[in-house]
C-alpha cells in the first residue's frame, strides 16, 4: 500500500536535520527567510500541512490516547528532526551570523543575495500554470515585499504582551518565503532583545527571566504558526499556481534587503573594484544551490524508480498468490 508520507530512514532523518539547520541559520539573519529554504529544499508543503494538523482532531486523539494516530496526523518524525535542526541552526549560528553581519556585511549579504536570487528561479520552475492572475499577484507581492524591506528599524519597550504579539507576527513572516521573520522583529523593535536572549541561552546563561521571555515569545509563535499554516494549506490546495507565484514575488521583492552594498540604510551601486569579490561569492552561492538541487532531483528520481519497481513487483506477484490460494482452496474442498 502506498503512503502519502515517505518512509523515513536514518539517512533521511539526518538530511532532514541538515535542512532544519539551514532554515534555522537563515531565520537569524534579517532579510533572509527560513520559509525560502523550506521551499527550495522541497519540504514547504509538507511542513505547512504538518503544522496545520495541530487542531481539535489532534487533541481528541491525544485525549483518547491514540498516540500512533496522533503522531501520524502531525507527521511527528518529520517535525521532530526538522525542529531539531532548526533549533541547532538558531543556537549554533546566532553568534556567528551576528559577527559576520557586523564585521563582513557586504560579503555575507552577497552570499545570501546569490542564494535567494537563484532560489527565485527554482520556485518559478515549480509553478505549473502561469496565468494573468498569477503574474499580477507575483508583481503585487514583489512590490509589497520591496516596500516592507525598505522600512526603517524601530526601538520598542520589551513588555510580555507586546513580545507575544511580535512572536505571532514574526512567525508568520518566517514561514513565508522572502519575508524575513528576523527583519520583521527588527521593524517591530524586538530583534535585539530576542537575539540577545537566544545568545545568552546558547552560552548556557539560563535565568528565570530568560525562560519566561522564551516561553512568552514561543507561545506567540505557536499560535500564529498554527493559524497561519491552515490558511497557507488551503491556498496551496485550492489555488496552487497563484499562491506559488505570490511566494515567488515575495522572494524577489526581498532582494532589496540583502543587497550587499548599503550605506545608512540606502542601497547604492558599487565600483568595479568593490564589486568583484561580492559578485564572485554570490555566483558561488548560486552554483552551490543549483548543484544541491540537481543532486536532490536525481535522488528523488531514483527513489521514485525504486518505489515504482517495488510496486510493479507486488502487482505481478499478487495474481500468482491469488491463483495459488484458489488452487489450495479447491483441493481442500475436494478432500
Amino acid at each position: 500500500m502506498n503512503d502519502n508520507k515517505p518512509q523515513a530512514s536514518l539517512w533521511q532523518d539526518a538530511a532532514m536535520v541538515l535542512r532544519g539547520v539551514a532554515m534555522g541559520a537563515a531565520d537569524v539573519v534579517p532579510g533572509v527567510s527560513g520559509g525560502t529554504v523550506a521551499l527550495v529544499v522541497g519540504i514547504y508543503r509538507r511542513l505547512v500541512t504538518a503544522i496545520s494538523h495541530f487542531d481539535l482532531t489532534l487533541l481528541n486523539l491525544v485525549r483518547q490516547r491514540q498516540w500512533k494516530a496522533a503522531a501520524q496526523r502531525i507527521d511527528l518524525r518529520f517535525l521532530f528532526f526538522l525542529l531539531l535542526g532548526i533549533g541547532s541552526g538558531i543556537l549554533g549560528f546566532a553568534r556567528l551570523m551576528k559577527y559576520l553581519l557586523e564585521h563582513h556585511t557586504e560579503l555575507t549579504l552577497a552570499v545570501f543575495f546569490g542564494l535567494i536570487s537563484v532560489s527565485c528561479v527554482l520556485v518559478v520552475r515549480m509553478i505549473r500554470h502561469w496565468t494573468l492572475g498569477a503574474v499580477l499577484l507575483a508583481v503585487v507581492a514583489a512590490v509589497g515585499a520591496y516596500w516592507l524591506t525598505g522600512l526603517l528599524p524601530t526601538e520598542a519597550e520589551v513588555t510580555y504582551p507586546y513580545l507575544f504579539i511580535c512572536g505571532m507576527i514574526a512567525i508568520c513572516a518566517m514561514i513565508l518565503p522572502g519575508i524575513s521573520g528576523a527583519f520583521v522583529l527588527l521593524i517591530l523593535g524586538m530583534y535585539p532583545a530576542v537575539i540577545g536572549v537566544v545568545g545568552e541561552v546558547a552560552r548556557g546563561r539560563i535565568t528565570l527571566d530568560n525562560l519566561v521571555f522564551v516561553a512568552v515569545f514561543g507561545c506567540g509563535c505557536a499560535i500564529g504558526l498554527i493559524g497561519f499554516s491552515k490558511i497557507l494549506k488551503f491556498l496551496l490546495a485550492r489555488h496552487e499556481s497563484i499562491t506559488m507565484a505570490a511566494l515567488c514575488g515575495f522572494m524577489v521583492g526581498s532582494l532589496r534587503r540583502v543587497w550587499p552594498f548599503q550605506e545608512e540604510g540606502k542601497n547604492y551601486f558599487p565600483t568595479l573594484d568593490q564589486l568583484w569579490l561580492p559578485a564572485l561569492l554570490a555566483v558561488a552561492a548560486a552554483v552551490a544551490v543549483l548543484t544541491v538541487d540537481a543532486i536532490a532531483r536525481r535522488i528523488v528520481a531514483a527513489q521514485r524508480q525504486r518505489e515504482a519497481a517495488a510496486s510493479a513487483s507486488e502487482s505481478a506477484a499478487s495474481p500468482h498468490c491469488e491463483k495459488k490460494a484458489s488452487h489450495v482452496s479447491r483441493e481442500t474442498l475436494s478432500l
